[in-house]
């Protein structure tokens, strides 16, 4: 019952509500975002959710388009700006996606969204992760975040599939709120994010 009624019901309520909260910090990144980034303080991507329904993820837009001779983009610690290092750092970048939670095609707690291009790659359980709305925090975040596997992220996820209640949540979204202060997890070494899956 909470997996398939209260926990949407407490999505809009909460994202909403948070929305508010967070719309003078929300003003003042976007400004900041838009001179360091020429005009463009949003970043928008595909990305699959619930049942593997594509649709478009809003973040703020934390490293620029520079590119090479040859006109590829710059590796991502290249491209990441002062001002997105710092957005990145302190989970900034996730509050736009609020209005994705608002609109239904996220929930606050969940796996992870990630790319298009991943979708061939996971095996059948994996597969699973996309049994729930994806969400801006979950279960492999506060377990590991980017500085973990891909096979212990997606271990997590399908275990939150599995497991999910209001409690859970709950003990989430709590953890989430410690490690944006601890800010630990928050790339892989090496790395300025995450590394690319490259399947199984």
């Amino acid at each position: 019952m909470y997996k398939s009624f209260f926990k949407r019901i407490l999505d809009f309520i909460l994202s909403l509500f948070g929305f508010t909260l967070l719309s003078p910090i929300f003003i003042l990144v976007a400004i900041g975002l838009f001179i360091a980034n020429n005009g463009k303080p949003f970043f928008f991507q595909i990305r699959p959710g619930l049942n593997e329904k594509l649709f478009k993820i809003i973040k703020f837009k934390t490293m620029n388009d520079k590119k090479d001779k040859e006109g590829n983009l710059l590796p991502d610690a290249d491209r990441l700006t002062a001002i997105g290092k710092f957005v990145r750092k302190s989970s900034l970048d996730e509050i736009p996606q609020l209005l994705n939670v608002i609109k239904g095609d996220m929930s606050l707690v969940g796996p992870r969204p990630l790319l298009v291009q991943y979708l061939p790659l996971y095996n059948a359980d994996q597969k699973k992760r996309h049994n729930l709305r994806p969400g801006i925090t979950g279960w492999a975040q506060v377990n590991g975040r980017n500085a973990i596997s891909w096979q212990q992220k997606f271990e997590y996820d399908i275990w939150y599939v599995q497991n999910c209640s209001f409690a859970l949540d709950t003990k989430i979204v709590l953890l989430t709120i410690k490690k944006v202060f601890v800010r630990e997890g928050i790339s892989q070494e090496g790395q300025a994010t995450a590394e690319v899956f490259k399947g199984n």
